[in-house]
């Protein structure tokens, strides 16, 4: 699908996230021959900066993020062409005259407001873009995360903003579900019939979801501290990507009707109580440590970090849903930084043999699905095997599909294909206010129960799966987290 001519607006166009991320998505995509030739992007900061002074910043803070095959001189200098710096203050509504006269006045050009800024400036901004006469029907808004940091506050950002913008202008984006694996899951689960009928409670037994980081906060103690890993990514991506493993089949792919059958499963989350508040949550912070053989500070000496401070930097939790589909299967959820290794993957395992033929010892590993998200994206099935030779002994062996190897193509990062979305106007991948505050309505207990008991998070060392707590909580169920099952090499 062919894109419009367009002014992509970014506010924040000097920060980490357009530096690191936007740009060079934009880039990979320009070179990808997809952006129309006159399409313009404008990035606002404060710097009294001419736009050729704000390319030399590109320069040094945004082209060595651009993957190193793509990169190429001639590509990289048409695409600078296409960049215009706006010197103006987002919070100052005197100040949109000099975006106002940026911007080309023609209906026919889609206008994108992209607020990579903290959410507490997304009002202030949709209503001076809203008085300068800059919101126009036709224009799109995208709000980055976190949108909110409890229930009360993401309905005052979702009716803020929709006092400027319509529901279907406004794009909340969730980068993980930008990813190829995440997409490759709707397939897997709706393009191919032998699923649908395994896909329910009687034939999965447990579903674990693990985003894990081996590094730190950095230099983000600011908004970390703050935020933490419960509102920072639970919320938001891991819930994401349960909404999509437990939806029931929507009628098409349409955005509303994905939409409407992700906010089904939210609102069928089983609401805490007290007591699985206490059992079915962990809350952890790292200790100091060694991740791959480098030695790590705690999270409290951490340049900028509260040295008393409760933040989580690890979060497990056991999820049900009531629904005729997945009642009695047990959903983990883990998140952390720090962790041993870096990956994000959906682990679907399957029940154990109802009775085997074999030898007890051959057949104790029940298959599992697992998608991975990254760091190398694929999928993987476990399934048992004979082993060649006399005697019928079984073992574990994988049929993989690695995307890389399998389509001999570019894959686009998560960001290229979400900033493509947002320009077309396709609003599957991206959630709708109500998605938003059921999300939060159910994290809500969590942080409610943490403040009010003063819950101090427990301690873990850098470089581990986190604290062993983590460990007790599936263990529990008689299971255990996937590195921990993988028999020893």
């Amino acid at each position: 699908m062919a894109l419009s001519d367009f002014d992509l607006v970014l506010f924040g166009g000097g920060g980490d996230l357009a530096m690191r991320k936007l740009l060079p998505a934009m880039y990979a995509r320009d070179r990808g021959n997809d952006l129309p030739a006159t399409a313009r992007i404008l990035c606002i900061g404060r710097h009294d900066w001419t736009t050729e002074q704000f390319l030399e910043a590109v320069e040094k803070n945004s082209k060595p993020h651009v993957k190193g095959e793509s990169l190429d001189e001639k590509s990289w200098t048409s695409f600078c062409k296409r960049i215009v710096y706006v010197k103006m203050d987002g919070s100052d509504a005197a100040t949109y005259s000099a975006l106002a006269a940026a911007l080309r006045n023609d209906p026919k050009i889609t206008r994108v407001f992209y607020l990579a800024t903290p959410p507490s400036l997304f009002a202030t901004i949709c209503n001076n873009l809203s008085q300068a006469g800059l919101a126009t029907p036709e224009s799109r808004v995208v709000l980055e995360k976190p949108l909110g940091r409890d229930l009360a506050s993401a309905k005052q950002i979702n009716a803020e903003v929709g006092r400027v913008f319509s529901e279907s202008q406004i794009f909340r984006i969730d980068h993980y579900l930008g990813k190829e694996a995440v997409q490759n899951l709707l397939a897997l689960r709706f393009g191919n019939v032998m699923f649908e009928p395994l896909w329910r409670r009687d034939w999965i037994s447990d579903v674990q979801i693990t985003i894990a980081e081996e590094i730190g906060i950095g230099s983000r103690a600011g908004y970390y501290d703050t935020s933490g890993a419960l509102r920072d990514m639970l919320q938001n991506h891991l819930l994401q990507l349960l909404c999509i493993v437990a939806m029931e089949p929507p009628v098409c792919i349409e955005p509303n009707a994905v939409r409407d059958e992700k906010l089904k499963v939210l609102r069928s989350l089983k609401a805490f109580t007290p007591t699985t508040l206490r059992q079915n949550v962990i809350r952890g912070q790292y200790r100091g440590g060694h991740v791959q053989g480098t030695e790590v500070p705690s999270y409290r000496k951490e340049p900028g970090a509260n040295p008393n401070s409760r933040t989580e930097t690890f979060v497990a939790l056991k999820a049900e849903i009531d629904s005729w589909r997945w009642t009695g299967v047990p959903f983990y959820l883990r998140t952390g930084k720090r962790m041993a290794d870096s990956l994000a993957e959906i682990v679907v395992r399957f029940k154990p043999l109802p009775h085997s033929i074999f030898a007890q010892s051959a057949s104790s590993q029940p298959n599992c699905l697992v998608i991975r998200l990254q760091p190398d994206e694929g999928l993987q099935l476990n399934l048992m095997a004979k082993i060649p030779g006399d005697g019928m002994r079984l073992k574990p062996v994988e049929l993989e599909l690695d995307f890389r190897e399998t389509f001999k193509m570019p894959r686009m990062e998560a960001y290229e294909r979400l900033l493509l979305d947002v320009l077309r106007g396709q609003l599957t991948l991206f959630m709708r206010s109500d998605e938003l505050e059921a999300a939060w309505e159910w994290v809500e207990p969590i942080l409610k129960y943490w403040e009010e008991e003063e819950v101090e998070p427990m301690p873990y060392t850098s470089g581990t799966w986190g604290p062993a707590a983590a460990s007790a909580l599936i263990g529990r169920d008689g299971l255990q987290w996937r590195e921990e099952a993988l028999p020893e090499n």
